[in-house]
C-alpha cells in the first residue's frame, strides 16, 4: 500500500473519488440484470446456481478499527465491486460451458480463463461429441 505513504494522495483522491464513485450506478444496474438472468435462465437450462455469498464480501473490512470512515466505505465498495465481477465471471463461465464448451484456438496473445481448461480442445470434433452428445 505505497499509495498511503504518498504525501500528495489527498489531492489525487479528490480527483479520483468522484470518478470511481460514478461506477456504482452501472455496477448495481448490471448486478440486477445478471441476477435476473441467473435466476430465470439457469433453472430453465438445468445449470446449477452459482452461490453469490462465495464471491461477494462487503462488511468484514469495514469492521476494522484502524481504518477511517472513507477507507471503510471504499473497502466495502471494492468488496462489492470485485466480488460482483467474480460472481458474474462464474455465471458467464457456466453459461459458456453450457452453450459452447470448446476451447479457443491457441494464441500466444490470449489468456484463456481457468474454466475453459475443461472444455473440448479447439478443432477436436470427437472430444466435443464425447463430452456433449454421449451421456
Amino acid at each position: 500500500m505505497l499509495y498511503l505513504k504518498n504525501p500528495f494522495r489527498f489531492i489525487k483522491n479528490i480527483i479520483v473519488i468522484p470518478l470511481v464513485s460514478l461506477l456504482i450506478v452501472p455496477l448495481i444496474i448490471t448486478d440486477i440484470l445478471v441476477e435476473i438472468y441467473h435466476r430465470i435462465c439457469f433453472p430453465l437450462c438445468g445449470i446449477p446456481y452459482v452461490q453469490r455469498k462465495k464471491y461477494i464480501k462487503i462488511i468484514d473490512r469495514a469492521k476494522l478499527k484502524y481504518l477511517n470512515i472513507l477507507q471503510k466505505i471504499y473497502c466495502m465498495y471494492c468488496g462489492y465491486g470485485n466480488g460482483a465481477l467474480s460472481y458474474w465471471k462464474q455465471i458467464a463461465g457456466e453459461t459458456e460451458h453450457y452453450w459452447c464448451g470448446i476451447q479457443h484456438k491457441e494464441d500466444p496473445n490470449f489468456i484463456p480463463t481457468e474454466h475453459q481448461k475443461e472444455f473440448a480442445k479447439y478443432g477436436d470434433e470427437e472430444e466435443f461429441k464425447d463430452k456433449y452428445y454421449k451421456k
